[in-house]
């Protein structure tokens, strides 16, 4: 069979393929657009077997591919005679509609423009005969020129072929000038919720990709090799060729397997939500630690993606002086991957250490730490900055910051506390990443108070609060005193609250409530820690160091019996020290 024919070949007769080689050995006249009798073969051959039949004819009149579909459509190749990409092809594409509609569809006029043939031609077939045939030229920017479908007698063809030439000085022009790089067109595909797919939009255009088509299918199960089944991803195929995507977003995390499965069907380059996340905490990330971390998560989501997609994977690895065959490409590859999340866990490890000193540190001056939790895009990084005055990167995107931001408060009766800007949950949130960020998320376990921000233009509200105290509980964060408040008071009646008792409502944007907040917050620094006198003779000096670094000393007296120590400490500590001590600590004689 010549490499030339290609496509749904499946069930045809031997006599059917040695009329479709035949084809390739035709020529067409120059002067002839589409010959009669062409189509007429065309159309005999097409309702014969009931498929769509596609052929690239040169301006030469040479047939240089001929394609087989189905009855609804047809796989087409880039047959381009010039390398500028951006130029006419040179070839005009003719292809049949075995059900009589002459009319070109949607997903012709985008394989036009995809392939950048010098003509995208319908004919229309019924019981063995050409009807009607409609043909389209690109113009300058993009635009189509479609004149209306002719019956098939009666086609133009020194029209058409001016129309050729014009069109090719047209595209010419556009391709000298400089055009500005354009974001990728994205379709998405989810099997949940429309809700979910809003928020997956979200994230496509945070990447900075342009939406231009979402699809929803509910599904129990997800097919192992498709993901979405063998019907819908064809449908999917013509779906994205029609809108002319660059890629398809998938809404769920896909394996290695159904990836390269689905790219073969569609055509266009997949993404699953947890690599398109993935590449948003990449661009996003700017300290050194928040580098490391994100392509940690990203080493551990492809690790377990390596396959074998191409021979050079297996390609073996051994040479002179070596036992047996060596390595494959595959093996090496790994192996790499492996060696270089080893040294960022080191890395990440030092970084840890560093900051478990930083956090004693604190602990031991008695600073108390308040972190904001919360959703993506909820405003927590505002109310950062309006709480403290600082001037934290803000931005109306998701995870616009990454990394764990402290600054230093204090309550309205001056008592101090760091906080903490942690970075924000989202539903679905790859495991990759929260293992590598999980030494920046406990910064939320560790805090003596959670302030949990709730967004309230979300019409989610609810279903992302429930998200981030799922993720607390994986954290081991979810028992710490908390201050519930939703943010964007600002927006009045549109304000969208969740139902939680006693929730504050604020707006990090103009302040209102933010002075309840501070009470609040104040009050549940006061049930976190406590003010305790502590006396110890002078013969017990190492005790009172210990006492001392449990707490922030605010006093500190000296008797003739010994050292009287007031200290602000948490709750846990004074329990331990009476435990450890006993109760005679607590007594300061003559008081």
């Amino acid at each position: 069979m010549n490499e030339n024919i290609h496509g749904n070949l499946e069930g045809l007769r031997d006599s059917t393929l040695r009329e479709l080689e035949a084809l390739l050995e035709e020529t067409v006249d120059p002067g002839e657009f589409l010959p009669r009798t062409l189509m007429q073969r065309l159309a005999a051959l097409s309702c014969g077997f009931n498929r769509e039949i596609a052929l690239c004819i040169t301006r030469d009149g040479e047939i240089i591919d001929v394609a087989v579909g189905t009855d609804e459509d047809v796989e087409l190749r880039d047959c381009r005679l010039r390398r500028n990409r951006n130029r006419l092809s040179r070839v005009r594409l003719i292809h049949t509609h075995p059900n009589g509609d002459g009319r070109l569809s949607d997903v012709d006029l985008s394989a036009l423009r995809l392939f950048r043939y010098d003509a995208m031609v319908a004919v229309g077939c019924k019981d063995g005969e050409p009807t009607w045939v409609q043909a389209a030229f690109l113009d300058e920017g993009e635009e189509l020129l479609i004149p209306d479908p002719v019956r098939w007698y009666r086609v133009p063809d020194a029209e058409w072929l001016t129309r050729v030439e014009e069109s090719d000085r047209a595209v010419g022009r556009d391709a000298g000038q400089d055009v500005a790089e354009k974001p990728e067109r994205a379709v998405l595909m989810g099997i949940e919720s429309e809700e979910s797919l809003r928020e997956l939009a979200r994230l496509a255009e945070t990447a900075g990709a342009e939406v231009v088509g979402a699809f929803l299918q509910k599904r129990q199960k997800p097919d192992n090799s498709l993901f979405i089944g063998k019907g819908r991803a064809e449908e999917l195929a013509r779906d994205c060729q029609a809108l002319e995507a660059d890629l398809c977003i998938f809404d769920e995390e896909l394996t290695g397997i159904q990836a390269r499965n689905l790219e073969a069907v569609l055509g266009v380059k997949v993404v699953d939500r947890t690599s398109l996340i993935l590449d948003i905490f990449a661009q996003r990330a700017s300290s050194a630690e928040g580098k490391l971390q994100v392509e940690l998560a990203q080493l551990q989501y492809r690790s377990a993606r390596l396959i074998g997609a191409s021979a050079s994977l297996s390609r073996l690895a051994g040479g002179i002086g070596t036992r047996g065959p060596g390595e494959s490409k595959l093996e090496i590859d790994r192996r790499r991957i492996r060696e270089r999340i080893t040294d960022l866990r080191r890395r990440l490890d030092e970084v840890e250490r560093q900051r478990t000193v930083r956090r004693k540190n604190r602990e031991k001056n008695g600073v108390p730490t308040v972190a904001l939790v919360g959703y993506t895009n909820a405003g927590k990084s505002t109310l950062l900055n309006r709480l403290t005055g600082s001037d934290v990167y803000v931005e109306d995107q998701l995870f616009a910051t990454l990394d764990a931001v402290s600054r230093r408060a204090e309550t309205k009766e001056k008592t101090p506390y760091l906080l903490v800007d942690t970075v924000g949950f989202i539903r679905k949130l790859p495991h990759t990443l929260v293992s590598a960020f999980r030494s920046t998320l406990e910064e939320a376990a560790g805090a003596d108070v959670l302030v949990i921000v709730a967004d309230g233009a979300s019409e989610e509200v609810s279903g992302q609060h429930d998200t981030v105290e799922s993720v607390l509980e994986e954290l081991g964060a979810s028992d710490q005193p908390r201050v519930e408040c939703v943010n964007k008071a600002d927006l009045g009646e549109a304000l969208r609250v969740p139902p939680i008792p006693g929730i504050l409502r604020i707006s990090a944007r103009t302040g209102e409530g933010l002075e309840e907040l501070n009470a609040a917050i104040a009050a549940a620094l006061q049930k976190t820690t406590v003010t305790a006198t502590v006396f110890l003779p002078f013969a017990r000096g190492g005790d009172l160091q210990r006492i001392r670094a449990a707490g922030r000393v605010t006093d500190e007296r000296y008797t003739d019996e010994g050292t009287v120590l007031t200290l602000v400490l948490p709750a846990a500590e004074r329990d331990r020290i009476l435990a450890r001590y006993g109760a005679e600590v607590f007594r300061v004689p003559g008081e």
